[in-house]
């Protein structure tokens, strides 16, 4: 596996090694001591599995006790994966950082606790497979909008497109207003 810093410290891409022949392909998503060597300590505690149409954005979202750090990739489709720092003592306090996955460049990223998630599917449908440090806790869940000004996450939308979001996202609050890390 290579781990590649991303511009935000402790938000690392993962490109884990294939091995592809004639009948198919092989690779790990996950080894415990190769992350630990590249700095990722996580504890897996609940491994998800979520499926979305063509324009779905899903995001921002964070848990404020419970943290969740989460290794997340794509195993059909495509989308642009974001994570927002919202640790008000880290330097990069409030910068995005996003990437392509997709099941064809089989790429993962590392989303430390203390971080906001999203990702927008790019495909016609995409399926999501995110591993997670802490346990779901609904009464801690927050979101941030996901065209926060404040943020700036230049998702590829075409001029005017409005992706599909949950009724839970377009109430989200704005990035001033939110609770966030200390």
């Amino acid at each position: 596996m290579q781990f590649v810093e991303t511009s935000i410290a402790g938000v690392i891409l993962v490109i884990p090694r294939v091995f592809e022949d004639r009948r198919g392909f092989f690779m790990e998503t996950w080894h415990a001591l190769r992350f630990r060597d590249a700095g990722i300590t996580a504890e897996i505690v609940q491994d998800n599995h979520s499926k979305s149409s063509k324009g779905t954005l899903r995001g921002l979202h964070y848990q404020i006790k419970q943290p969740q750090g989460k290794i997340v990739r794509i195993v059909s489709g495509e989308v642009f994966d974001v994570a927002v720092d919202l640790r008000k003592s880290s330097p990069s306090f409030g910068q995005w950082v996003g990437h392509v996955l997709s099941a064809e460049n089989k790429h993962q990223m590392w989303v430390p606790p203390g971080f906001g998630h999203g990702f927008l599917v790019l495909s016609e449908t995409a399926e999501f497979e995110y591993k997670c440090t802490d346990f779901y806790a609904p009464e801690f869940e927050r979101s941030i909008r996901w065209d926060d000004p404040d943020i700036g996450i230049e998702w590829p939308l075409a001029a005017g497109e409005q992706p599909l979001l949950s009724d839970k996202d377009c109430a989200a609050p704005s990035f001033r207003d939110a609770e966030i890390y200390p």
